[in-house]
């Protein structure tokens, strides 16, 4: 428990402007609390990948945070890209979060599995090992203790995180899980398939549950029966449901805490009040700076 206590935050560009407007309200709430770095998440389509590039641009120059966009391998050629990533080397970016991504309707089979772009990158693998002809970026990928819908098992799942790390990823952060032992014995298998990076509990305050089991069914992750009984009956009561989330959040993190687990990402989906009062339980404060943001 000595090992001081790292976090990142996960954004998304927001649709519109009152969107934009909460999406501000929680940078502002969280940058205090002096996140490793903050990601933003970027859609195969141009006008997310447009939004998501206003909104880093705007951290970059408003705030002192370290930006991670998201970049992926769907909906764009290698060269498209490659330039990109590019153009966030030269605006300061130095940490990137690299992903094949969920494919649109025209990268998807007849059968509906994913088809790689014609000319783009196929896989995060093959992203990551390109990403590297750029710059020396800081890159981290995505990992799944319980498989990744596609994969078939786990076990494909850590041979492909493997070949990311290989390409060159140096951190790995994973789906958001609610059995604590479901990641810690997938933190045992990275290190017995010698994959050498750090794995990161990707954490999920559950702000809407109906909207968290659509999340998880469509990412494959388990939602155990004890969850689903927390929030039973409580459809209409949104202050017991925040009541709620926020403790099965706290008894998530402190579990891994005590298995010496000492960084952790969040999924925010811009919201900024459970995942401020989970940081505040693993003893991080706010600590304000010139460069505060406005």
């Amino acid at each position: 428990m000595s090992n001081p206590v790292a976090v990142s935050f996960e954004f998304f560009p927001p649709g519109d402007e009152s969107m934009g407007q909460q999406l501000w309200d929680c940078v502002q709430r969280l940058a205090p609390l002096r996140p490793k770095f903050v990601s933003v998440t970027y859609g195969a389509d141009g006008s997310t990948r447009t939004r998501t590039h206003e909104c880093v641009l705007r951290i970059l120059r408003e705030t002192d945070l370290v930006v991670a966009p998201h970049l992926t391998c769907v909906g764009a050629s290698r060269a498209e890209v490659l330039r990109i990533a590019q153009e966030y080397w030269q605006q300061g970016v130095r940490h990137l979060v690299a992903l094949r991504g969920d494919a649109p309707a025209a990268n998807l089979s007849p059968d509906g599995r994913y088809r790689p772009h014609a000319g783009g990158f196929a896989y995060a693998s093959d992203l990551v090992a390109g990403l590297t002809g750029v710059g020396k970026f800081d890159m981290s990928v995505a990992a799944y203790p319980e498989g990744h819908p596609e994969s078939g098992s786990v076990d494909a799942d850590l041979e492909n995180l493997k070949r990311k790390v290989d390409a060159g990823a140096s951190h790995a952060i994973t789906q958001f899980f609610f059995d604590t032992d479901v990641f810690l014995r997938y933190r045992d298998r990275c290190v017995a398939a010698g994959i050498r990076a750090d794995v990161v509990p990707g954490i999920l305050p559950i702000t809407r549950f109906p909207q968290l089991l659509r999340f998880a069914e469509r990412c494959g992750a388990s939602v155990p029966a004890w969850l689903r009984q927390r929030f039973d009956g409580l459809d209409d009561d949104p202050e017991t449901r925040r009541m709620i989330a926020a403790n099965v959040a706290i008894e998530q993190v402190q579990r891994l805490r005590e298995h010496g687990v000492h960084e952790f990402h969040f999924y925010t989906l811009n919201r900024a009040e459970l995942t401020y009062a989970i940081c505040h339980t693993l003893g991080l404060r706010p600590r304000l700076t010139e460069a505060q943001v406005a």
